[in-house]
Protein backbone atom coordinates (compact mmCIF):
# COMPACT_ATOMS: atom_id res chain seq x y z
CA UNK A 1 0.00 0.00 0.00
CA UNK A 2 1.32 3.34 -1.27
CA UNK A 3 -0.46 6.11 1.38
CA UNK A 4 1.44 9.64 2.39
CA UNK A 5 0.67 11.25 5.70
CA UNK A 6 -1.69 14.06 5.98
CA UNK A 7 -3.57 16.24 8.72
CA UNK A 8 -4.58 18.65 6.67
CA UNK A 9 -7.80 17.34 4.99
CA UNK A 10 -10.31 19.17 7.25
CA UNK A 11 -9.75 22.37 5.45
CA UNK A 12 -8.81 21.12 1.43
CA UNK A 13 -12.56 18.95 2.12
CA UNK A 14 -14.36 21.58 3.50
CA UNK A 15 -12.74 24.46 0.53
CA UNK A 16 -14.26 21.84 -2.11
CA UNK A 17 -17.29 21.09 -0.48
CA UNK A 18 -18.18 24.89 -0.68
CA UNK A 19 -16.47 25.96 -3.83
CA UNK A 20 -18.38 22.84 -6.05
CA UNK A 21 -21.75 23.27 -7.67
CA UNK A 22 -22.65 20.27 -9.89
CA UNK A 23 -26.01 18.59 -9.15
CA UNK A 24 -25.92 15.33 -7.41
CA UNK A 25 -26.29 12.63 -9.97
CA UNK A 26 -29.83 11.04 -9.95
CA UNK A 27 -29.33 7.18 -9.57
CA UNK A 28 -31.23 4.88 -7.85
CA UNK A 29 -30.74 5.55 -4.28
CA UNK A 30 -33.64 6.96 -2.22
CA UNK A 31 -34.20 10.89 -3.01
CA UNK A 32 -32.20 12.53 -0.33
CA UNK A 33 -31.55 16.61 -0.22
CA UNK A 34 -29.75 17.94 -2.96
CA UNK A 35 -26.37 19.16 -2.33
CA UNK A 36 -23.09 20.45 -3.96
CA UNK A 37 -20.60 18.01 -5.51
CA UNK A 38 -17.53 17.94 -7.37
CA UNK A 39 -17.66 18.41 -10.95
CA UNK A 40 -17.38 14.47 -12.49
CA UNK A 41 -13.92 15.50 -13.35
CA UNK A 42 -12.08 16.81 -10.84
CA UNK A 43 -12.49 19.48 -8.25
CA UNK A 44 -14.29 22.63 -9.04
CA UNK A 45 -17.40 24.22 -10.04
CA UNK A 46 -18.40 27.03 -12.26
CA UNK A 47 -17.10 30.23 -10.81
CA UNK A 48 -20.18 32.86 -9.78
CA UNK A 49 -20.88 35.57 -11.11
CA UNK A 50 -20.25 37.21 -8.15
CA UNK A 51 -16.83 36.50 -8.41
CA UNK A 52 -16.61 37.30 -11.76
CA UNK A 53 -17.53 40.78 -11.51
CA UNK A 54 -14.80 41.44 -8.99
CA UNK A 55 -12.58 40.68 -11.56
CA UNK A 56 -10.97 43.26 -14.39
CA UNK A 57 -12.66 42.38 -17.80
CA UNK A 58 -9.52 41.00 -19.39
CA UNK A 59 -8.71 38.68 -16.59
CA UNK A 60 -12.79 37.98 -16.14
CA UNK A 61 -12.71 36.68 -19.87
CA UNK A 62 -9.43 34.34 -18.83
CA UNK A 63 -11.26 33.18 -15.43
CA UNK A 64 -13.92 32.05 -17.39
CA UNK A 65 -12.44 30.35 -20.34
CA UNK A 66 -9.95 28.20 -17.49
CA UNK A 67 -13.33 27.44 -15.25
CA UNK A 68 -14.94 26.57 -18.66
CA UNK A 69 -11.62 24.12 -19.83
CA UNK A 70 -11.57 22.99 -16.03
CA UNK A 71 -15.53 21.79 -16.22
CA UNK A 72 -14.94 19.67 -18.96
CA UNK A 73 -15.12 16.06 -18.34
CA UNK A 74 -14.11 14.45 -21.55
CA UNK A 75 -10.62 15.22 -22.51
CA UNK A 76 -7.82 14.73 -20.39
CA UNK A 77 -5.66 17.68 -21.55
CA UNK A 78 -8.19 20.32 -20.26
CA UNK A 79 -7.57 20.78 -16.65
CA UNK A 80 -3.79 21.81 -17.82
CA UNK A 81 -4.79 23.95 -20.41
CA UNK A 82 -7.12 25.39 -17.31
CA UNK A 83 -3.65 25.55 -15.72
CA UNK A 84 -2.07 28.01 -17.91
CA UNK A 85 -4.68 30.30 -17.32
CA UNK A 86 -5.06 29.86 -14.41
CA UNK A 87 -1.30 30.99 -13.92
CA UNK A 88 -2.00 33.55 -16.14
CA UNK A 89 -4.09 35.03 -13.77
CA UNK A 90 -3.05 34.10 -10.70
CA UNK A 91 0.33 36.25 -12.32
CA UNK A 92 -1.61 39.07 -12.96
CA UNK A 93 -2.97 39.19 -8.88
CA UNK A 94 -5.80 37.80 -9.22
CA UNK A 95 -6.80 35.86 -6.30
CA UNK A 96 -9.26 33.49 -7.22
CA UNK A 97 -6.68 32.17 -9.77
CA UNK A 98 -4.17 31.87 -7.68
CA UNK A 99 -6.98 30.06 -5.50
CA UNK A 100 -8.41 27.66 -8.64
CA UNK A 101 -4.33 26.85 -9.49
CA UNK A 102 -4.02 25.61 -5.94
CA UNK A 103 -6.60 23.41 -5.94
CA UNK A 104 -5.33 21.95 -9.42
CA UNK A 105 -2.05 21.60 -7.57
CA UNK A 106 -3.33 20.37 -4.71
CA UNK A 107 -5.76 17.59 -6.61
CA UNK A 108 -2.93 16.55 -9.50
CA UNK A 109 -5.68 18.02 -11.95
CA UNK A 110 -3.31 18.51 -15.13
CA UNK A 111 -0.61 19.40 -13.18
CA UNK A 112 1.83 17.38 -10.98
CA UNK A 113 0.33 17.52 -7.80
CA UNK A 114 2.43 19.17 -5.00
CA UNK A 115 1.74 19.80 -1.55
CA UNK A 116 3.82 23.51 -1.51
CA UNK A 117 2.68 24.67 -4.38
CA UNK A 118 -0.86 24.41 -3.48
CA UNK A 119 -0.11 25.82 0.21
CA UNK A 120 1.77 28.81 -1.20
CA UNK A 121 -1.03 29.85 -4.04
CA UNK A 122 -3.23 29.63 -0.90
CA UNK A 123 -1.14 31.70 1.35
CA UNK A 124 -0.72 34.02 -1.58
CA UNK A 125 -4.90 33.91 -1.85
CA UNK A 126 -5.76 34.18 1.82
CA UNK A 127 -3.29 37.03 2.25
CA UNK A 128 -5.27 39.64 0.06
CA UNK A 129 -8.80 38.16 1.69
CA UNK A 130 -9.59 35.09 -0.22
CA UNK A 131 -12.01 33.31 2.37
CA UNK A 132 -11.93 30.36 1.10
CA UNK A 133 -8.47 29.95 0.73
CA UNK A 134 -7.62 31.22 4.13
CA UNK A 135 -9.81 28.39 5.65
CA UNK A 136 -7.26 26.23 3.97
CA UNK A 137 -4.24 27.21 5.79
CA UNK A 138 -6.21 26.58 9.40
CA UNK A 139 -5.36 22.66 9.22
CA UNK A 140 -2.57 23.10 6.11
CA UNK A 141 0.01 22.63 8.60
CA UNK A 142 2.31 23.46 5.79
CA UNK A 143 4.42 26.66 5.05
CA UNK A 144 5.72 27.54 2.11
CA UNK A 145 6.56 29.91 -0.12
CA UNK A 146 7.25 27.80 -3.26
CA UNK A 147 5.03 29.17 -5.61
CA UNK A 148 4.74 26.94 -9.07
CA UNK A 149 7.42 29.04 -11.61
CA UNK A 150 4.45 30.18 -13.86
CA UNK A 151 3.07 32.34 -11.16
CA UNK A 152 6.62 34.30 -11.18
CA UNK A 153 7.40 34.33 -14.76
CA UNK A 154 5.37 33.98 -17.99
CA UNK A 155 6.00 30.08 -18.72
CA UNK A 156 3.68 27.01 -19.03
CA UNK A 157 3.36 24.96 -16.13
CA UNK A 158 4.22 20.78 -16.34
CA UNK A 159 1.60 18.56 -16.93
CA UNK A 160 0.84 15.56 -15.23
CA UNK A 161 1.61 12.48 -15.33
CA UNK A 162 -0.57 10.52 -17.76
CA UNK A 163 -3.58 8.99 -16.14
CA UNK A 164 -3.48 4.92 -16.18
CA UNK A 165 -7.50 4.10 -16.18
CA UNK A 166 -9.94 6.37 -17.90
CA UNK A 167 -8.43 9.45 -16.25
CA UNK A 168 -7.99 8.10 -12.74
CA UNK A 169 -4.99 8.03 -10.58
CA UNK A 170 -5.94 4.78 -9.20
CA UNK A 171 -3.66 2.26 -9.76
CA UNK A 172 -5.51 -1.08 -10.65
CA UNK A 173 -3.66 -3.64 -11.20
CA UNK A 174 -1.13 -3.22 -7.95
CA UNK A 175 -3.51 -4.62 -5.78
CA UNK A 176 -3.16 -8.41 -4.07
CA UNK A 177 -6.84 -8.86 -4.76
CA UNK A 178 -8.34 -7.75 -7.53
CA UNK A 179 -12.33 -8.11 -6.94
CA UNK A 180 -12.49 -4.10 -6.09
CA UNK A 181 -10.27 -3.79 -9.50
CA UNK A 182 -13.08 -5.71 -11.11
CA UNK A 183 -15.73 -3.81 -9.50
CA UNK A 184 -14.35 -0.58 -10.25
CA UNK A 185 -14.34 -1.15 -13.96
CA UNK A 186 -17.85 -2.19 -14.35
CA UNK A 187 -18.88 1.21 -12.38
CA UNK A 188 -21.05 3.14 -14.65
CA UNK A 189 -19.29 6.05 -16.06
CA UNK A 190 -21.69 8.53 -14.10
CA UNK A 191 -20.30 7.35 -10.72
CA UNK A 192 -16.48 6.74 -11.67
CA UNK A 193 -15.74 10.68 -10.85
CA UNK A 194 -16.00 9.84 -6.99
CA UNK A 195 -12.87 7.27 -7.95
CA UNK A 196 -10.43 9.93 -8.35
CA UNK A 197 -11.77 12.06 -5.73
CA UNK A 198 -12.02 9.37 -2.96
CA UNK A 199 -8.42 7.87 -4.33
CA UNK A 200 -6.66 11.12 -3.94
CA UNK A 201 -8.23 11.86 -0.70
CA UNK A 202 -7.58 8.56 0.79
CA UNK A 203 -3.70 9.14 0.49
CA UNK A 204 -3.80 12.63 2.31
CA UNK A 205 -5.67 10.76 5.14
CA UNK A 206 -3.23 7.95 5.15
CA UNK A 207 -5.26 5.57 3.85
CA UNK A 208 -5.39 2.59 1.56
CA UNK A 209 -7.76 3.86 -1.20
CA UNK A 210 -9.03 0.89 -2.18
CA UNK A 211 -9.84 0.29 1.35
CA UNK A 212 -12.11 3.49 1.10
CA UNK A 213 -13.41 2.48 -1.72
CA UNK A 214 -14.07 -1.02 -0.96
CA UNK A 215 -15.89 0.56 1.74
CA UNK A 216 -18.12 3.00 -0.22
CA UNK A 217 -19.08 0.00 -2.65
CA UNK A 218 -20.52 -1.62 -0.07
CA UNK A 219 -21.62 1.11 1.98
CA UNK A 220 -23.48 3.08 -0.90
CA UNK A 221 -22.58 1.57 -4.32
CA UNK A 222 -21.18 5.02 -5.36
CA UNK A 223 -24.48 6.59 -4.58
CA UNK A 224 -24.03 10.33 -3.44
CA UNK A 225 -27.74 10.32 -2.13
CA UNK A 226 -28.26 6.60 -0.44
CA UNK A 227 -29.95 6.70 2.60
CA UNK A 228 -30.38 3.70 4.80
CA UNK A 229 -33.23 3.28 6.82
CA UNK A 230 -31.40 3.82 9.62
CA UNK A 231 -31.06 7.23 8.56
CA UNK A 232 -27.18 6.93 7.39
CA UNK A 233 -26.46 8.98 4.81
CA UNK A 234 -24.01 9.41 1.72
CA UNK A 235 -21.54 7.53 0.50
CA UNK A 236 -19.86 6.18 3.65
CA UNK A 237 -23.22 6.09 4.65
CA UNK A 238 -22.72 8.82 8.30
CA UNK A 239 -25.42 8.59 10.67
CA UNK A 240 -26.08 11.86 12.36
CA UNK A 241 -24.05 11.14 15.05
CA UNK A 242 -20.82 10.34 13.61
CA UNK A 243 -21.31 13.32 11.05
CA UNK A 244 -21.52 15.56 13.93
CA UNK A 245 -18.56 13.83 15.72
CA UNK A 246 -16.51 14.78 12.76
CA UNK A 247 -17.64 18.29 11.93
CA UNK A 248 -19.91 17.55 8.49
CA UNK A 249 -22.44 20.11 7.64
CA UNK A 250 -23.99 17.92 5.04
CA UNK A 251 -23.28 13.85 4.57
CA UNK A 252 -25.12 14.68 1.00
CA UNK A 253 -22.53 16.31 0.01
CA UNK A 254 -19.82 14.23 -1.61
CA UNK A 255 -16.32 15.45 0.04
CA UNK A 256 -17.77 16.32 3.22
CA UNK A 257 -19.55 12.47 3.69
CA UNK A 258 -15.77 11.48 2.58
CA UNK A 259 -13.89 13.83 5.08
CA UNK A 260 -16.31 12.60 8.07
CA UNK A 261 -15.92 8.79 6.65
CA UNK A 262 -12.48 8.86 6.29
CA UNK A 263 -11.74 10.39 9.51
CA UNK A 264 -13.91 8.17 11.21
CA UNK A 265 -12.17 5.07 9.57
CA UNK A 266 -8.51 6.28 10.46
CA UNK A 267 -9.64 6.86 13.56
CA UNK A 268 -10.73 3.09 14.02
CA UNK A 269 -7.55 2.14 12.74
CA UNK A 270 -5.56 3.89 15.15
CA UNK A 271 -8.49 2.50 18.03
CA UNK A 272 -7.94 -1.21 16.81
CA UNK A 273 -4.13 -0.66 15.81
CA UNK A 274 -4.73 -1.34 11.95
CA UNK A 275 -7.05 -4.06 12.68
CA UNK A 276 -9.64 -3.69 9.34
CA UNK A 277 -11.69 -6.83 10.93
CA UNK A 278 -12.49 -4.75 13.98
CA UNK A 279 -12.50 -1.29 11.99
CA UNK A 280 -14.99 -2.48 9.77
CA UNK A 281 -17.30 -3.80 12.21
CA UNK A 282 -16.95 -0.83 14.35
CA UNK A 283 -18.03 1.37 11.51
CA UNK A 284 -20.78 -0.66 10.78
CA UNK A 285 -21.56 -1.27 14.30
CA UNK A 286 -19.95 1.22 16.94
CA UNK A 287 -16.94 1.14 18.59
CA UNK A 288 -19.00 0.25 21.97
CA UNK A 289 -20.20 -2.63 20.87
CA UNK A 290 -16.89 -4.37 19.13
CA UNK A 291 -15.47 -3.46 22.55
CA UNK A 292 -18.62 -4.77 24.84
CA UNK A 293 -18.29 -8.29 22.53
CA UNK A 294 -14.06 -8.27 22.55
CA UNK A 295 -14.63 -8.61 18.76
CA UNK A 296 -17.03 -8.71 15.87
CA UNK A 297 -20.62 -8.25 17.44
CA UNK A 298 -22.49 -11.34 16.97
CA UNK A 299 -25.03 -9.33 14.42
CA UNK A 300 -25.93 -10.81 10.90
CA UNK A 301 -25.72 -7.77 9.33
CA UNK A 302 -22.44 -6.53 11.34
CA UNK A 303 -20.53 -9.67 10.22
CA UNK A 304 -22.66 -10.01 6.56
CA UNK A 305 -20.87 -6.47 5.92
CA UNK A 306 -17.07 -6.69 7.45
CA UNK A 307 -17.10 -9.80 4.86
CA UNK A 308 -18.29 -8.43 1.79
CA UNK A 309 -15.72 -5.29 2.09
CA UNK A 310 -13.03 -8.13 2.84
CA UNK A 311 -13.79 -9.86 0.20
CA UNK A 312 -13.64 -6.67 -2.08
CA UNK A 313 -10.60 -5.20 -0.12
CA UNK A 314 -8.61 -8.92 -0.17
CA UNK A 315 -6.64 -7.29 3.59
CA UNK A 316 -7.00 -7.67 7.06
CA UNK A 317 -4.42 -5.42 8.36
CA UNK A 318 -3.84 -1.20 7.50
CA UNK A 319 -1.42 0.74 8.81
CA UNK A 320 -2.06 3.21 11.80
CA UNK A 321 -1.09 6.53 13.29
CA UNK A 322 -0.89 5.61 16.83
CA UNK A 323 -0.96 8.92 18.13
CA UNK A 324 -4.42 9.68 16.45
CA UNK A 325 -5.68 8.07 20.07
CA UNK A 326 -5.27 5.46 22.34
CA UNK A 327 -5.66 1.86 21.75
CA UNK A 328 -8.99 0.16 22.81
CA UNK A 329 -9.01 -1.07 26.06
CA UNK A 330 -9.51 -5.06 25.35
CA UNK A 331 -6.47 -4.91 22.97
CA UNK A 332 -4.16 -2.92 25.40
CA UNK A 333 -4.31 -5.19 28.49
CA UNK A 334 -4.24 -8.24 25.72
CA UNK A 335 -7.89 -9.35 26.23
CA UNK A 336 -9.53 -11.34 23.33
Amino acid sequence: MRMRAAAWLAALLWAVCAHTGAVLAQTGAVPAPTGAVPAQNGVSAPISAAVLEQEPPALRRLMQQANELESAAEMEDHAWQAAVLYCEAARAGSTEGQYRLGMLYAFGQGVPESRPFAAALFSLAASQGHAQAGQMLDSIQLTSVELPACVNQAQLPEKAPAPVFRGLRLDLASGADPSIDRFLESLPAHKRWVIPLATTLSAWYALDPKLVLSVIAVESNFEVGAQSPKAAMGLMQLIPDTAERFNVRDAYNATQNLRGGMSYLRWLLSYYRGNIIYALAAYNAGEKRVDRFHGVPPFPETRAYVRRVIDLYGSVRHGFDENLTTASPWLATGRR
